[in-house]
């Protein structure tokens, strides 16, 4: 198993030193290093790619602004100069973190937890459909998205719901929704975000699922409404 990679970074030098190490792994697949990000996006709408190995400092769009317009997000390796980043990196769910100057024993265990993480994604269980990694307790956890009920905010956490049980997650709402499949998931409140095929009930102002009320936004009637009806 090989993860389909790219390199973005605007300095020549340092994609030339990270592509000469993806191509060095062997359980890497160069599929392209590019010098900005509108190229890098073109490539990742248009090929499939597993793992990026991506600058957050470049011209006109850095690296956090490349994510942000990307619906699908291939797994993250950062590589920066600055450990500054590190906290927001955090947020955009990041493999791992990279400092320049990198080191091959460093790089190799980057691309050692993207491989991991990778491998428990894909994983073949159909019949439980789509399903994400999270890390509770220190542990990484897979976690069937049909098995989620709903999702609250919890301080610097985010408390998530299963049929089994719940867990707790150093995240945003808005990184972890982005993980979650679109039009399944929905914002209902600014620390909710519910599973439309597990309400059982709503009206203007609460989601029932189960025995628990979740609170609706004025706002948020329509979009959940519409959101059930397109199940």
């Amino acid at each position: 198993m090989k993860l389909n990679s790219i390199v973005v970074d605007d300095s020549a030098i340092q994609r030339m030193t990270i592509t000469k190490l993806v191509n060095e792994t062997a359980n890497l697949n160069l599929v392209g290093d590019f010098a900005n990000a509108l190229e890098a996006k073109n490539c990742i709408n248009h090929q499939e790619v597993d793992l990026i190995f991506l600058d957050i400092e470049m011209p006109l769009i850095n690296g956090f602004d490349l994510l942000d317009g990307l619906k699908n997000k291939p797994q993250i390796i950062f590589i920066t100069s600055k450990a500054d980043y590190a906290v927001k990196a955090f947020d955009y769910e990041a493999t791992d973190f990279l400092q320049k100057p990198i080191s091959k024993e460093r790089f190799l265990k980057a691309v050692k937890k993207a491989t991991e993480l990778h491998q428990l994604k894909h994983e073949s269980h159909e019949d439980l459909g789509e399903a994400i990694i999270i890390k509770s307790n220190l542990k990484k956890l897979k976690i069937y998205t049909s098995k989620i009920k709903w999702v609250e905010a919890f301080g610097d956490y985010i408390k998530i719901i299963t049929d089994e049980e719940s867990h707790l997650v150093l995240s945003t709402m808005k990184s972890f929704e982005n993980e979650l499949p679109e039009g399944k998931f929905v914002r209902v409140h600014k620390s909710y975000i519910v599973n439309v095929e597990r309400v059982d009930k709503f009206n203007s102002k609460f989601a029932e699922i189960g025995q628990t009320k979740i609170p609706i936004s004025r706002n948020k009637k329509d979009v959940i409404s519409e959101a059930i009806e397109n199940l």
